[in-house]
């Protein structure tokens, strides 16, 4: 990570305006910025977690005037009995951005571990865990955190997905559906695939998990050994050689038998309008995903 940041960088990461923060600065003088040779302010990863913990507790009806009279130690203190009491799911995001700016996997783990007690697998999942990443992926695209540090936290989460699969050792139920999921060729992105997998077994359907990088035309050579009744996939890197929607085309009829579910980013942000066939299903979040199963 930078060991300085913008004003801007902390307004993405708190939520508070830059006009905000420099009023506080001025008024309780919440923080005291260095400044470069051209005058502008500087932060310290040190102000970073300060003000994330400002934040937190400004969202939880602390006032700033008060905020401002706690000392390092008593902000902090604070902040972790509001985090203690699981209330909001939304607060234990800033916490999770703390726990990979400091690279401690231990507490990563329990804040984890903690937030599926208190809010279930698929809460956590989906209304903590993957708010999170996108949120890093904003931070990795303005510089803040590297790609080393992406990893190591999508990492852990993917054993925790993984750990909760492996949960459910029983027979599929009786009129259970055969899944399979993959990414279709040079695909890495595979978080979103895998927790799939989770929802699909916790349903007690079955499931076949093929994982990243799959040509379409070794997908083809399983029909020959299994008929699957859904097909799951996500795009979120362009595909080589081919357009999404000739690709989708070609998936539809070469599986023209069963249901075929898609999402990824590339269908949310073109501006392009795809015609899909009728036996393809986009699905934009987690939760209309499940409604489908």
């Amino acid at each position: 990570m930078p060991t300085q940041y913008a004003i801007k960088d902390l307004e993405r990461l708190s939520g508070i305006k830059a006009h905000t923060l420099r009023i506080w600065e001025l008024r309780y003088g919440i923080l005291k910025p260095e400044r470069s040779c051209t005058n502008i302010r500087c932060y310290t990863s040190d102000d970073l977690k300060r003000i994330l913990n400002i934040s937190l507790l400004n969202n939880n009806g602390y006032k700033i005037s008060k905020i401002a009279t706690f000392l390092d130690d008593e902000l902090i203190k604070h902040a972790q009995t509001i985090l203690n009491k699981f209330v909001k799911e939304s607060d234990q995001i800033d916490n999770l951005v703390l726990c990979m700016m400091e690279m401690d996997e231990q507490k990563f783990e329990g804040t984890i571990c903690n937030c599926i007690t208190h809010f279930g697998f698929e809460n956590t999942m989906e209304r903590i865990i993957f708010p999170f990443m996108r949120h890093v992926g904003s931070m990795w695209q303005i510089g803040i955190v590297n790609c080393a540090q992406e990893h190591f936290i999508s990492q852990l989460i993917k054993q925790k997905i993984i750990v909760g699969i492996d949960s459910f050792c029983s027979e599929p139920a009786q009129n259970a559906l055969t899944f399979v999921l993959y990414l279709p060729n040079k695909e890495l992105h595979e978080m979103g695939l895998l927790y799939c997998k989770y929802l699909i077994k916790a349903r007690g359907h079955k499931c076949l998990y093929l994982g990243q990088s799959v040509p379409l035309c070794d997908l083809k050579n399983i029909s020959e050994n299994i008929t699957p009744d859904v097909i799951v996939t996500t795009f979120t890197t362009p595909i080589e050689d081919v357009s999404l929607e000739n690709y989708i085309t070609k998936l539809s009829s070469t599986f023209n038998h069963c249901k075929i579910l898609v999402s990824g980013r590339l269908f949310f942000e073109s501006s392009e309008v795809l015609t899909l066939p009728k036996n393809v299903i986009l699905f934009e979040s987690h939760e209309q995903f499940k409604n489908m199963l």
